[in-house]
């Protein structure tokens, strides 16, 4: 598994709905915190290595109602 982390920017009102959807829908999340900035949410998520990023993002993050873009952001190692 590798932990991917995708920044959210939602539609105004949007981000608590966004934020829920996305920890009812999709198993391979981590954690959703809201954030200031730019983006509304950042969520966290372990995909399998082998597993299609564009395709993961593409299908299960940013088909949900409400986000307006995405940003992904791909980790090399935690410390």
């Amino acid at each position: 598994m590798k932990p991917v982390f995708v920044l959210i920017k939602c539609q105004l009102g949007q981000s608590y709905k966004v934020a829920e959807e996305i920890m009812d829908r999709i198993e391979q999340v981590a954690e959703v915190h809201s954030i200031s900035g730019q983006y509304d949410l950042l969520a966290k998520f372990h995909i399998g290595t082998e597993d299609d990023l564009g395709h993961f993002v593409n299908e299960h993050v940013q088909s949900i109602d409400g986000i307006v873009d995405t940003f992904t952001i791909v980790t090399f190692k935690a410390f």
